[in-house]
């Protein structure tokens, strides 16, 4: 072989493990941050997430710190990771990418932590198939906040998506449509290797890395607090 082709190979090999090395690194990152994200929502009691919507979800979705800039509307969108639940209990984590849409959000935010919680099997299917758009294939609405959710069932009936924001340490519902959401091919592939998808990772026919352990211990967590909770009054 030419010597300058095996120059050029070694070096595309040298740029190919630095390019996966770090996605990966990025990738782990937003598990912790999106493990923190959870643990704050749940420990905000009155203002946090309600007990009986963790108890309901089938999947769980976090984008940490997203949305930069000042009046939003047309948001520029940001990267997430995922959780469904399955017969041995929560999958190794998915991670997506959203972009596009209106948002809800206040005037002067600088970013965001977004909290999406999939209600039911079309929900969960749709987040599974890794490519839908918010609003058109799937129907999401502003999630009721507090320690517990109202005794209106509307809330489990109108949405198979509950959308939540939270802005300089204010958690709210938030009202979001036309966000497209699709899988983040890059960080699958540097987090579980190249024939990963987002359909085997959510269903559980891979397990989790150790990497992924803080993030799904988080989401257990949450579930657990909200059992806790609610076998104490």
């Amino acid at each position: 072989m030419n010597k300058k082709l095996v120059i050029l190979s070694a070096m595309l090999g040298v740029a190919t493990l630095g390019w996966s090395d770090t996605n990966k690194e990025e990738a782990t990152d937003r598990l912790d941050k999106a493990a923190k994200v959870l643990h704050e929502v749940m420990g905000a009691a009155d203002n946090g997430l309600p007990e009986e919507v963790m108890q309901h979800a089938k999947c769980v979705a976090v984008v940490p710190h997203m949305v930069k800039g000042g009046f939003v509307i047309g948001a520029e969108g940001g990267k997430g990771v995922a959780t469904c639940r399955n017969a041995s209990g929560w999958s190794a984590p998915g991670f997506f990418t959203i972009a596009g849409g209106s948002w809800g959000l206040q005037i002067g935010v600088e970013g965001i932590d977004l909290v999406m919680i999939f209600q039911n099997e079309k929900g969960m299917n749709d987040l599974i198939n890794s490519h839908f758009k918010i609003g058109a294939d799937a129907s999401a609405a502003a999630g009721p906040v507090g320690r517990h959710a109202s005794a209106d069932t509307d809330w489990k009936l109108n949405a198979e998506i509950l959308t939540y924001s939270r802005a300089k340490g204010a958690f709210a519902g938030l009202t979001l449509s036309g966000a497209s959401v699709k899988s983040d091919e890059d960080s699958m592939k540097a987090f579980y290797g190249p024939d990963a998808t987002e359909r085997a990772v959510l269903t559980g026919k891979i397990a989790a890395p150790p990497e992924a352990h803080g993030f799904l211990a988080a989401v257990r967590g949450a579930k657990a607090q909200s059992a806790d909770s609610k076998s104490g009054q």
